[in-house]
């Protein structure tokens, strides 16, 4: 039961990091997107623009790692060389999604709310695959 929940946690977190690629790298240039990430005015937009590129893509690849170690780990029995590398992926993807959110906490107070919404669902699949 408790890996069920944990893969439910993981496979939420990675559908959450494939929004964020989303939102960074294919809808950056609507207004309603880049103010959503506290960007000012069109001309700051067009300036971070490559670097909310990059970053979006940074995201759907946690998210593609958690993805394929969910679909490993479910792939074979305990103890298994798929369910231990399957295991290990997930864990190092959802690890570092919730490494990104302490560090997004690190740029300042305004970002408490969308580091606990990055990290939230990361840290619950990381704990729980950890004692599953």
């Amino acid at each position: 039961m408790v890996v069920i929940i944990a893969t439910v946690a993981a496979a939420l977190a990675a559908l959450l990091h494939v929004y964020i690629f989303v939102m960074e790298s294919i809808q950056w240039t609507q207004p309603r997107v880049w103010r959503r990430f506290g960007v000012a005015d069109q001309a700051s937009a067009d300036t971070v623009r490559p670097m909310a590129y990059n970053q979006g893509f940074y995201n759907l690849f946690l998210a593609i790692g958690a993805v394929i170690g969910l679909a490993l780990l479910w792939a074979g029995d305990a103890g298994t060389t798929a369910e231990v590398a399957g295991r290990t992926l997930v864990l190092f993807s959802l690890g570092s999604m919730l490494a990104a959110a302490l560090v997004l906490v690190t740029s300042g107070v305004k970002y408490v709310r969308p580091a606990l919404i990055q990290g939230t669902l990361p840290l619950i699949g990381f704990v729980l695959f950890l004692f599953a």
